[in-house]
């Protein structure tokens, strides 16, 4: 079915059946990709206030053959909330609707909007002593909504999950206006396909999803957090072991850094504190969240890694400013890959006792290509990295534009080849489309496209993203 523009003539006609100010004519901030590597269309935006206003905007688009793209904090990174190619869609923002409607303490529970940004979110949790643990570098714009349509990831996956697992249940509105009303406090509902789960994931092209409840944990009582520096990813991954052994689920956080990047971070964000006068070439960020004893933990893990060689130095936070200073560091690695400008950026998964070759094989074949700069980082403790690679000094992004994909091609067929994933946390969007086609099981492709015919026959639903129109 051929899509049409959002044209005045139906904006207009929209707009009459929504409360007054619900629709507005867009500008930069909701046709930007945060990369600068494409430019979106659309004329009009929607700002909902209920989830009937979704219902109604869905219902007269699914009717007029207009392109919906859900719009939450535009932080997405693989091309997911901007429609360069298609015609000109309607942008549906859920910015308006940011109402954390409830929070139930003895139940773990808090049902947001999905226009709540992350860090309300959080914020709220712990106003009651909570902890929603979804953490990202962006979490200070971003949206639970989008979160949930992209399956976040971020710094906690190791100890609580992805967004899809931090979801109880959902409302939302369906291709053709029509409401699922499935908000539940339930940690128990075995009732049929679970819709949550289609939904949540899906990038928008299945739906939009309006509200969540979500689950909260109690906060933990020591929380230490530490930088070591080890000698490569191989001695990194025989420390995680270790600390596994020591405190079980109590790890949180184990994140990967790379010298390259802390050169970066000294490069573009002078202002970051660096934890050490030399950049190592490898180091992790470690936090434990105890009931007791989480510094007491980590230097333990310390003593131990450092006796069998896998650790050569190291600092434990004495304070919350220095935690937050380490925490800090972290968060200013990717802020300084973009000023420094990636030829190509990868997010990755891998089995665990895969990533050390991985990485060794896949900086030997990109330099063998040019003296390309790499910064390898991100959440090693689930195997997610971030394989971004950088112009030569005194080259620009640009100059590589020619062999970009090439390079990126020969990331994602070791990737292949290691038996990983080409999108660890990002999503596919409409950047990964074609790797998707590549690589994914045809079974499931198959499988994916009748579902998307089957709750979007007319395919208004974020097109483009995730299936090819």
């Amino acid at each position: 079915m051929t899509l049409k523009h959002a044209s005045s003539a139906f904006c207009e006609s929209l707009s009459a059946q929504l409360p007054p100010d619900s629709l507005r004519p867009t500008n930069s901030r909701y046709l930007e990709d945060p990369r600068g590597r494409f430019l979106g269309k659309g004329t009009f935006v929607a700002l909902p206030r209920s989830v009937e206003d979704v219902s109604t905007i869905l219902r007269n688009c699914n009717n007029a053959r207009v392109g919906v793209v859900p719009f939450g904090g535009g932080t997405g990174l693989v091309c997911g909330q901007v429609s360069p190619n298609a015609p000109a869609p309607l942008i549906l923002s859920m910015e308006r609707m940011d109402a954390i409607r409830s929070i139930h303490p003895l139940e773990n529970v808090i049902i947001a909007e999905a226009g709540a940004i992350l860090a309300d979110l959080q914020s709220a949790a712990r106003n009651h002593d909570r902890l929603f643990p979804l953490s990202l570098g962006s979490e200070g714009s971003a949206r639970i909504g989008g979160n949930l349509s992209t399956n976040a990831g971020g710094v906690n996956v190791l100890r609580y999950g992805n967004a899809r697992d931090l979801c109880l249940s959902l409302e939302a509105v369906m291709p053709d206006g029509e409401i699922w009303y499935g908000i539940k406090r339930l940690r128990k509902d075995n009732t049929g396909y679970d819709i949550r789960n289609l939904l949540v994931g899906a990038e928008g092209t299945l739906g939009v999803i309006t509200a969540a409840a979500l689950k909260l944990f109690a906060c933990p009582a020591s929380v230490g957090t530490a930088i070591m520096v080890v000698e490569n990813p191989e001695a990194a991954l025989k420390l995680l072991e270790l600390a596994r052994n020591d405190v079980g689920e109590g790890i949180s956080s184990f994140e990967l850094i790379n010298g390259q990047g802390i050169d970066f971070v000294a490069e573009k964000i002078p202002k970051v504190r660096l934890p050490f006068k030399e950049n190592p070439d490898w180091m992790v960020l470690i936090e434990f969240g105890l009931s007791v004893g989480a510094d007491d933990a980590l230097k333990a893990l310390f003593s131990k890694g450092f006796e069998v060689g896998l650790v050569r130095d190291g600092l434990i936070a004495q304070n919350s400013a220095q935690r937050s200073d380490f925490w800090r560091l972290r968060e200013a690695i990717p802020e300084a890959n973009k000023k420094i400008g990636a030829v190509c950026s990868h997010d990755i998964s891998l089995p665990l006792g895969a990533v050390p070759e991985f990485i060794d094989m896949a900086k030997l074949r990109i330099t063998s290509v040019a003296p390309f700069r790499i910064n390898c980082f991100g959440h090693l403790g689930d195997g997610n990295l971030h394989f971004n690679v950088f112009p030569p000094f005194g080259c620009e992004r640009s100059d590589f534009d020619d062999i970009r994909a090439q390079v990126s091609e020969m990331v994602h067929e070791l990737v292949w080849d290691f038996e990983g994933s080409f999108s660890a946390e990002h999503g596919v969007g409409r950047l990964k489309v074609a790797e998707l086609e590549r690589y994914g099981d045809p079974t499931r492709l198959s499988a994916m496209r009748a579902i998307k015919n089957v709750l979007d026959p007319n395919g208004i639903m974020n097109p483009g993203a995730v299936l090819r129109i």
